[in-house]
């Protein structure tokens, strides 16, 4: 006997089939569908049916993309460019309200989306939850979240928040994931780490998007503890509280509640909810969440909500503040194991260190440059493969024993590194490295004689008084910290008058996605266009022009430059 059809008249889906799987998402308040990783929808809930004027039928199996999503001028959008194919593929959450959906008769709605992930233990998807954007007047807000809804808030919410680093970042995805979700007003006030409170955001959701009121913003009064006031109690780590324009209309208990009063008096706000953002430690702050059309005002069952939102957002901006603490610890000792520069007739020196944007990735770089016992400068830069303060301290390591070998010892500049190589192994247990160590004496008449040992570190780079660029490859072995202590080159160079050479980093040319040669091309033309400034001048524009935007690594710069004596004439070099 044959199986029943699941599909004919009588017949039942299949348990992981699309019926059950659409009748999942009927709970959903708005539209949905549920794609596969290709795109494919395999699940359609009759809000998104009625919406789009389209029988489940004609949406089943098909490609999402390809069927409904179009420009404002009704044309498709090309795959590359559109974003919830692309946070399909990617398996990622993502939001957004410029894109367009056809309808059945080919007509065309404006939507505001959400992509976020699916697992039901048998099935994953992502689920794409939409709704028109001329269904609704801009600043209303949605009717109360299905459980689906607000489990897809939350991972998106733990999803964005904790993918950053930056405060302001992390806010200013808050209050996008908040307004006009769940109200059409998000305020943000923060205690700063000398206690004092500033209101950092006042956002609002007008024309489609939001809106910063920026004359909202600014510090705030002292929470005082007698206080009985939503803000100020939720400022004191108590539980969230409803609010609204009668709760601040009698005689104001404290400053911050003459404050509070003028936010509602300001933005209209009729409903509010208003709960602590707390840390693991301390309260970080207070969320506010304020609806000016009263339709759906909030109610204690809105309570559980926001202090879940809350919650997460208060270990995203502790772990953000934790690290913002962690860079700053890492960048001044960094700072503060740098050295200074020594001053050398008829030569000038300069340096720059530029710290990454990442705490993560302080702490490896330095530049050295000291004068030795027979008169010669002694010139470095390196680079600790490892981050954060470990690298910084093995650094420190690293830059006091080449100092002590350099000084105690008149050997060429591959000896000091080879013993430098050996003891680090020993002794530091610093991971590896790559530095320049170069020697420069004054041989009188002649000049200036650079003598030189690379130790896996990117080429130092020669520029002439008339922009005639050189990377100095000569010199090149393994990096320190591999165990293969074989007899490192050296090389040497007469250094052109008025030449200048300038060591440096690897953040300065590494860029994601390019080629190594592409930055060291960059570095050298834009080196030879600045070569005619001033040294000070040519450093600082050197690492404007070349560093590159996404870089996220820090950077060491050390330039000397030789004088121009009586009698010199320029030297020209090979390219």
């Amino acid at each position: 006997m044959q199986d029943q059809d699941a599909s004919a008249p009588g017949g039942h889906a299949p348990a992981d089939g699309p019926g059950l799987l659409s009748a999942r998402l009927s709970s959903i308040a708005a539209a949905a569908y549920l794609a596969d990783e290709h795109g494919i929808i395999m699940a359609v809930n009759a809000t998104a049916e009625q919406l789009l004027d389209r029988p489940a039928g004609e949406l089943l199996g098909q490609d999402g993309h390809e069927l409904l999503h179009r420009n404002a001028h009704g044309q498709p959008v090309p795959r590359s460019a559109c974003p919830i194919r692309q946070a399909v593929l990617a398996g990622r959450p993502a939001q957004g309200a410029e894109l367009w959906f056809e309808q059945g008769d080919g007509s065309l709605r404006p939507v505001a989306w959400l992509v976020t992930g699916y697992d039901d233990g048998s099935r994953r998807g992502m689920l794409v939850l939409f709704h028109t954007l001329d269904d609704k007047e801009p600043g209303s807000v949605q009717e109360p979240l299905s459980e689906l809804e607000r489990l897809a808030l939350f991972a998106e919410l733990t999803t964005r928040l904790t993918s950053t680093m930056d405060v302001d970042e992390a806010l200013n995805r808050l209050v996008r994931l908040v307004v006009p979700r769940l109200a059409d007003w998000a305020v943000v006030d923060l205690i700063t780490e000398s206690g004092e409170v500033r209101r950092c955001a006042v956002v609002h959701f007008e024309d489609g998007a939001l809106a910063s009121q920026e004359n909202l913003v600014g510090p705030m009064p002292a929470v005082p503890q007698e206080s009985q006031l939503p803000l100020s109690r939720a400022l004191r780590g108590a539980a969230s509280a409803l609010a609204g324009p009668e709760t601040y209309q009698g005689e104001p208990d404290s400053g911050i509640a003459v404050e509070q009063g003028r936010l509602f008096a300001a933005t209209g706000i009729q409903s509010a909810v208003i709960g602590p953002i707390r840390g693991l430690r301390d309260v970080l702050g207070a969320l506010t969440l304020g609806r000016s059309e009263c339709l759906n005002p909030f109610t204690t069952a809105d309570l559980p909500l926001l202090e879940e939102i809350t919650r997460r957002a208060g270990l995203a901006l502790d772990n953000a503040r934790l690290y913002e603490r962690q860079r700053k610890v890492s960048e001044t000792m960094q700072r503060h194991l740098l050295p200074q520069l020594p001053s050398v007739p008829e030569l000038e020196m300069t340096a720059r260190y530029v710290p990454a944007p990442d705490a993560s990735h302080v702490g490896g770089d330095w530049y050295d440059a000291f004068v030795l016992p027979d008169g010669a400068t002694a010139l470095v830069i390196g680079d600790v493969i490892g981050h954060d303060l470990d690298a910084a301290a093995d650094m420190a390591q690293l830059r006091n024993m080449l100092r002590a070998y350099a000084f105690s010892r008149q050997e060429p500049p591959s000896k000091i590194v080879e013993w430098l190589d050996e003891a680090a192994m020993h002794l530091s247990g610093a991971d590896m490295a790559t530095l320049v160590l170069a020697r420069l004496t004054d041989i009188g008449s002649p000049g200036w004689e650079l003598t030189w040992t690379n130790a896996g570190h990117p080429p130092p780079l020669l520029i002439t008084q008339d922009g005639v660029t050189r990377y100095l490859t000569d010199g090149h072995s393994v990096l320190l910290g591999t165990g293969l202590l074989h007899p490192r080159p050296d090389a040497s160079l007469l250094l052109p008058p008025g030449a200048t050479l300038l060591l440096y980093t690897d953040g300065l040319v590494e860029e994601p996605g390019t080629s190594l040669d592409d930055g060291l091309d960059r570095l050298s033309r834009q080196a030879a266009a600045l070569a005619h400034h001033p040294l000070d001048a040519f450093t600082d524009q050197l690492l404007a022009r070349t560093r590159p935007a996404a870089n996220d690594d820090d950077v060491a710069v050390l330039t000397l430059r030789t004088t121009t004596r009586t009698g010199d004439r320029p030297t020209t070099m090979n390219p």
